[in-house]
């Protein structure tokens, strides 16, 4: 009371504005602690949120050098690789009309400009007509140029112009080595042009194909491997083909870390023979062979000739059969062929697995346990279907 009164006795002008200032103050913070209070309830009930805004961009940066070798082999790569469908034809019976229900999808690759596209053959197998989808999302028509079910390869052919088809780049499976890495390029699950990368786990691995034969050479890659990637290339860190993926070992039938491929050594001594011929013309020597099985009932181990066809490189050799000793009228078994060159023969596949890496008309020396005589014979070798 004494101040308010002094200040009203010596200039009652100069003390009115501060009092207005203090009040205007308190007014103004009082409302702000309110709108803080009222926003915090809010907040609390999800009533009220902030306006979200975009975050700030953080600088990328330069991509690193393995990244852009990946990117690159991949641009370079992927216009080879092609997606395949598997076609049947089937009838409408009540309006008569034809129509195509597809059985299944795989990948397949560009092998040259004459449009010819090497797959896997169980992509094709069973199939009426094909249907080669390109890189560039056009469809053409495809015919089986030939198969080799024992390899599980076959070879389509469209009639797409030469313009629209890029050859991949061959590369070699002599020199793979376990730990360099790999990169697969397919279709998996009808997702076109899928990347998938890894490293070669394991070399001169055995499968089944389709036909039930053994597959040798096969090349063992974590590489994802998915249904769909079968027929699509396996290449190196250069961008070259080196197999193509053909099968997985999972138990649900997806990527469980094992694929393989068909190397391309094998791919490069098939494929032209399936383009010329429709199927492989093998060196062969014109026999029929006893399952193993009888071979290991008989003690031995070997390549045992059941027949000789009449006219073939065996019998002109002087091979024997199963045959009757006129003598005694007991039948004496044909000719067990134990070494090719001087490399064992254990069973029959042994001996095709040689036969298989020779030309036709190459003499080849054979190793014959004849009875209880060892003869060494030179046979010049036929082609065979």
């Amino acid at each position: 009371m004494v101040l308010r009164k002094a200040c009203r006795s010596v200039n009652p002008r100069r003390c009115w504005p501060g009092q207005a200032a203090l009040r205007l103050l308190a007014l103004l913070l009082a409302l702000l602690s309110l709108a803080l209070a009222l926003q915090y309830l809010l907040g609390r009930r999800g009533l009220w949120r902030p306006r979200p805004t975009p975050r700030i961009i953080s600088p990328r940066g330069d991509l690193a050098e393995d990244e852009k070798t990946t990117i690159e082999l991949f641009r370079t790569a992927s216009p080879s690789v092609v997606n395949v469908v598997n076609l049947n034809v089937r009838r409408d019976w009540f309006s008569r009309n034809l129509f195509e229900i597809p059985q299944g999808t795989g990948s397949g690759l560009i092998w040259d400009a004459g449009g010819h596209v090497v797959t896997n053959f169980h992509v094709v197998e069973g199939g009426e007509t094909w249907q080669v989808t390109l890189a560039d999302q056009t469809s053409w028509r495809a015919r089986l140029a030939g198969a080799a079910p024992d390899q599980d390869l076959a070879v389509l052919a469209i009639d797409a112009p030469a313009g629209l088809l890029q050859p991949i780049s061959i590369g070699t499976s002599s020199d793979l080595q376990v730990g360099q890495k790999v990169f697969a390029i397919g279709n998996p699950f009808g997702l076109d042009l899928s990347l998938t990368t890894g490293i070669i786990s394991g070399l001169g691995r055995e499968i089944l194909s389709p036909s039930g034969r053994r597959i040798r050479n096969m090349i063992q890659t974590d590489a994802a491997i998915n249904p769909g990637n079968s027929g699509g290339p396996l290449l190196d860190s250069a961008g070259r083909l080196i197999g193509i993926n053909s099968a997985i070992v999972s138990p649900s039938g997806v990527y469980a870390g094992i694929g393989f491929a068909v190397p391309v050594d094998t791919i490069q001594e098939i494929v032209p023979q399936l383009i010329e011929h429709g199927k492989i013309v093998r060196p062969g020597l014109g026999v029929i062979l006893e399952a193993d099985e009888v071979v290991a009932r008989l003690g031995r181990q070997g390549a045992l000739i059941r027949e000789v066809i009449p006219g073939s490189a065996a019998e002109a050799a002087g091979l024997l059969p199963v045959r009757r000793d006129p003598a005694t009228g007991r039948f004496l078994p044909g000719d067990l062929i134990i070494a090719v060159e001087g490399v064992p023969v254990g069973e029959a596949s042994d001996l095709i697995e040689a036969l298989r890496a020779r030309r036709v008309g190459e003499t080849v020396g054979l190793t014959v346990v004849r009875q209880d005589s060892q003869l060494e014979i030179s046979v010049t070798l036929q082609g065979l279907d």
